[in-house]
């Protein structure tokens, strides 16, 4: 199935987009709210039109508690780039004083480890495949070093809950190998977001929400009808699942896999040009329709947002 998104709680929504539109050089997507809190941003980055397995999505609310990593958690999230970009982004990180760990090796892959303001742990993975995943042709970095998407995800589990079981039979990814204390699993076929591995952390403690952690990782489904059948699936081992919620953009199943991380599972479409046109996703607030006559008092109360690389207002 592969992953299809990963959503984490940032802080300040500015000082997200200016890391990850502005130093990661991610395209804004989505410029849209919470549609559980419409007093908060949602705030989608990805590739050209937001392809599944591009999409690194957050949830910002300044002010909000520190999280802490531990197990039952995503606890990092790797972007991909091309395995000839790894000079390129050791320089952007030291030209932008971000600290950063490596490059180290793992399964054959370069990796350098580094957090985000907030201090989500972020790798960025150096792959042979990245240079065959089309990057954002109207990006602001070079495109051959442009990151590609998600690379996978890492979960921290307090030993063997079942979470590997899961992975195989309901959705679909395979063993492929452990190095340095991770498990990987890999999705059938080749693109972003179709790896995830398993840190097995007995006596580890206990991660708690908060900024700076991840929230959930939803993984695809191509359409409506493979939805319903991975929702019976997950239905018949006996773990709470969600009802089908539209989210505009796709829709979506929620339940908490064995080792207690909060997963999705996510339809590929309708995707994100249903109400922007591709040119000029993420340049304006999308509502949906339930808040839309709401939108004066939405905006009054979300703080205002610049693009890193927009002209400044009243510019010529």
């Amino acid at each position: 199935m592969g992953i299809h998104h990963i959503t984490a709680i940032a802080g300040d929504p500015q000082r997200n987009l200016d890391f990850y539109a502005g130093i990661l050089g991610l395209r804004l997507v989505k410029l849209t709210v919470n549609f559980d809190d419409p007093g908060s941003y949602h705030l989608y980055y990805g590739d050209e039109i937001g392809r599944p397995g591009s999409l690194l999505t957050f949830f910002p609310w300044p002010g909000g508690m520190p999280g802490r990593q531990g197990t039952g958690q995503i606890g990092t999230i790797g972007l991909e780039i091309s395995a000839t970009s790894l000079g390129f982004w050791i320089e952007r990180l030291l030209s932008h004083g971000i600290k950063f760990e490596g490059p180290s090796r793992r399964f054959d892959e370069q990796v350098l480890g580094l957090s985000d303001p907030d201090g989500l742990l972020l790798e960025l993975v150096a792959t042979q495949g990245a240079a065959a995943i089309p990057p954002w042709s109207e990006g602001v970095l070079p495109q051959e070093h442009m990151i590609r998407g998600v690379h996978g995800a890492t979960i921290w589990e307090d030993g063997d809950a079942g979470t590997d079981e899961l992975l195989q039979q309901t959705l679909s990814f395979y063993p492929i190998g452990e190095d340095g204390g991770l498990l990987r699993f890999q999705s059938p076929g080749a693109g972003a977001g179709s790896t995830i591995s398993l840190r097995r952390a007995a006596g580890f403690w206990r991660g708690s929400g908060g900024v700076g952690t991840v929230h959930h990782v939803a993984f695809r489904a191509v359409d409506d009808q493979e939805q319903v059948a991975k929702h019976a699936e997950i239905e018949a081992r006996g773990l709470g699942i969600t009802p089908v919620i539209d989210r505009q953009y796709f829709h979506s199943v929620y339940f908490r896999e064995p080792g207690g991380v909060l997963f999705e599972i996510a339809t590929d479409g309708p995707g994100f040009t249903i109400d922007e046109a591709a040119a000029e996703l993420g340049t304006h607030l999308k509502l949906p329709p339930m808040y839309e006559a709401s939108r004066l008092e939405i905006e009054r109360v979300l703080p205002p947002l610049r693009l890193p690389h927009a002209p400044a207002p009243g510019a010529t």
